[in-house]
């Protein structure tokens, strides 16, 4: 086989030699796939399946560059909302809907079906992390009032503080007197739990017992049933584990000797290979897949220090209980496992294709990772990451039922490929861009049985949204957004066409991404919001995170306000086509400047780490000091912004990049502590600035005004330059 130092060359692919290697050595073996016929079926597929790649996105610039025409030639006129709906259903932009959609039965697993929870998204090229998030299906939430806000105070430095924990243990206990109540007492007068005929008696300070007021909200314990060492409650498909240590230093102060509460929380994570990473040669891309894979087995470990104590993390086995019935009960440890491929808009260096092009990213992640999800599947049911046998691929990015269809063809393909049942391979759709939003029925129909889940996301819906309507006009400020039409109808649209589809208790209908991680106590209060509207998952940015998210789907029956919604009327389609343009807009310069300002800084704490040190997702302090998660998402919203009101004169290029000046200064000294850090001021030579600013000044042009194109070149500019590596 004809080969070079960094490739090879086999059925007339182009494959990089450390991707060849890795598929060859860790890949192929044990995955049960056929490896004889293995490369010349991926190189029939990648034939097969790029044209359609290409058209598909060549329509894409088709329907913009129309609707650009449109907005340009009306723009002096007050804006023709039927006429532009008109001109969206003449161009194929809109389609017509779809009458009486419902997804076809398949068998899912309990995670996506059933249970309302928190979801995670992790970069899964972080082993830590990744494996961090497998194991938040438990958390402490102890832990997380203890170390956060969410008390509404953050915690002193310093041991201990037993005031504090006080504070922890009443909050902790109010919440199981709302959750899973005694009868005739409270969690707060318990003085010990035994096992007792099979049902749970609390001892009580005043001499007698309590038992639950729902005795069927006891599913378990561990140890004796006089002297339980946990105790497993049950409310709304969600688990409660009490700890009962005596010895424990909380433990030992609790009448109950109740040491902690535990609450099952993270139930579902995205292992995200998409936006969350950056993946831009062979290496990275090894590296995704690799941990991944190592997900899949089971195996994946990694070290970890923690001050003077180190260990090696890895996935926690499951819990056996000991039922009501004195059988064992076995109860799901670890989060089950979706992986996020990249959409269809980027190629990628690692394969070229026959003529020498590089293959779409898109085509290469639905064949490796379902490669190394089908090593999962090699292994005994009660050790799967899927107990039935399917594996989860969300896909973002998809622009309309074409592309969704296009998707579901490729999954098939792959299925063919890798010898596998069809429907193995389940669609997480992310309802995330304007021309999925307004065809979300027609996109549900071509999924079909295989759809598992659907989405907003309102930041790159928001990017979405600026740029297919770069052209009509300026923009609203950007934090002005949550508030226009659009989005709530958006947000109402996507439950009530996820739940007339027949999702309910199929499919997970999922909302967006709480961005402050620091903020526990605001998420306390707002998030709730989300299961409030219908949705049984809601993003997540950390396992403390999904422990405190996870008492809202106590509070909340997701299930019975699944069902209150079936009847609420849709939300008008002229609200979701509403653009939120800021007519007569009267903003002083200090607005425009604290406007342009807020934008460029959070562009550039993002982007300078992408560039110079491969770190897809960041906790990114704004300008008043507020970490905030920060991704590509976020980076195009925001590149967007600042490019159509440069576009619009609402601002000029040089005080754009006056402001790029500016922050990068205050970005410079945000990262000071940073050994690793590059700063880009004084000179503003580096690639990172550069990209920073490349990202607004030629935001317009760039393909759906996404970040990839340019982050993904100037990252293999900094390798070039910094390390002499590239991809």
């Amino acid at each position: 086989m004809p080969s070079s130092d960094a490739t090879v060359t086999v059925e007339g692919l182009t494959v990089d030699r450390v991707l060849y290697d890795f598929v060859e050595d860790a890949l192929l073996p044990g995955s049960g796939a056929d490896t004889s016929r293995f490369w010349s079926g991926f190189a029939e597929l990648v034939r097969e399946f790029t044209p359609r790649n290409r058209d598909l996105l060549a329509v894409r610039e088709q329907l913009q560059q129309e609707i650009d025409a449109w907005h340009v030639k009306h723009r002096d006129e007050p804006h023709d909302a039927d006429a532009y709906r008109a001109l969206l259903e003449e161009t194929g932009y809109l389609r017509p809907e779809p009458s009486d959609v419902r997804i076809p039965a398949a068998a899912v697993d309990p995670e996506i079906g059933e249970i309302a929870g928190p979801q995670l998204v992790v970069p899964v090229s972080n082993p830590r992390y990744a494996l961090n998030a497998v194991n938040a299906r438990w958390g402490s939430l102890y832990d997380a009032l203890y170390g956060t806000d969410a008390l509404g105070d953050p915690p002193p430095p310093g041991p201990y503080d037993p005031a504090r924990g006080a504070r922890v243990v009443a909050w902790a206990r109010a919440f199981l007197d709302d959750v899973v109540p005694l009868e005739g007492a409270g969690h707060g007068e318990v003085t010990g739990y035994e096992v007792r005929d099979g049902r749970l008696v609390a001892a009580t300070q005043d001499g007698g017992t309590a038992g639950l007021q729902d005795p069927e909200a006891f599913l378990g314990h561990l140890g004796e049933a006089a002297a339980p060492e946990g105790i497993l409650l049950e409310h709304h498909g969600l688990g409660i584990h009490l700890v009962v240590d005596r010895d424990h230093p909380v433990g030992a102060d609790d009448p109950a000797g109740l040491a902690d509460v535990k609450l099952e929380a993270a139930v579902t994570v995205i292992m995200d290979a998409e936006d969350s990473v950056a993946a831009v040669d062979a290496v990275d891309k090894v590296a995704v897949y690799g941990n991944w894979l190592g997900l899949m087995r089971g195996d994946l470990t990694t070290p970890v220090a923690k001050g003077d104590r180190s260990f090696v993390r890895r996935i926690e086995p499951d819990v056996v209980w000991t039922a009501p019935d004195g059988q064992p009960l076995r109860r799901r440890r670890r989060a089950l496992l979706l992986v996020r491929n990249v959409g269809p808009l980027m190629t990628t260096p690692v394969v070229h294709d026959a003529d020498g092009h590089e293959v779409f990213e898109g085509i290469v992640d639905a064949v490796f990772t379902v490669l190394a999800a089908r090593h999962d599947l090699q292994r005994a049911p009660e050790d799967r990451n899927s107990a039935v046998g399917a594996v989860y691929v969300v896909k973002p990015k998809l622009h309309g039922p074409d592309e969704v269809a296009f998707t579901v063809d490729l999954f098939a393909a792959v299925e063919r490929l890798l010898d596998l049942p069809e429907g193995t391979i389940r669609l997480g759709l992310m309802d995330e861009e304007r021309r999925t939003s307004v065809n979300l029925a027609a996109c549900i129909q071509a999924a079909g049985a295989r759809l598992a889940f659907i989405n907003t996301g309102f930041l790159d819906r928001t990017g979405d949204e600026i740029h297919t309507s770069m052209e009509a006009g300026a923009m609203v400020r950007k934090a002005d957004m949550k508030s226009q039409p659009w989005l709530q109808a958006y947000e109402d649209r996507n439950v009530d066409i996820g739940l007339a589809a027949g999702l309910r208790g199929r499919a997970q209908i999922g909302k967006g991404m709480w961005a402050a991680p620091d903020r526990m106590h605001a998420m306390l209060e707002e998030k709730i919001g989300h299961p409030q509207a219908g949705a049984n998952c809601a993003w997540v940015p950390s396992p403390t995170a999904a422990t405190l998210h996870a008492t809202h789907y106590h509070r909340v029956d997701v299930h019975a306000r699944q069902a209150e919604l079936l009847d609420r009327p849709m939300a008008p389609l002229d609200d979701l086509l509403a653009i939120p343009l800021a007519d007569g807009h009267d903003w002083s310069a200090e607005e425009r400047r604290a406007e342009i300002d807020n934008n460029v800084q959070g562009i550039l704490g993002y982007v300078v780490r992408w560039i110079d040190q491969g770190v897809g997702c960041s906790k990114v302090p704004d300008l008043s000091g507020t970490a905030l998660m920060e991704d590509r998402a976020t980076c195009r919203i925001s590149s967007q912004h600042v490019a159509n009101w440069l576009h619009h004169g609402v601002v000029n290029e040089e005080e754009v990049l006056a402001a790029f000046r500016r922050m990068a200064a205050v970005v410079d000294e945000q990262n000071a502590a940073d050994p690793l850090y590059r700063p880009m001021a004084p000179d503003f030579d580096g690639p990172a600035f550069a990209a920073a600013v490349e990202l607004v000044l030629a935001g317009r042009e760039q393909p759906s005004g996404y970040t990839e194109p340019i982050l993904h070149r100037r990252r293999a500019e900094a390798k070039a330059r910094f390390w002499g590596t590239g991809a």
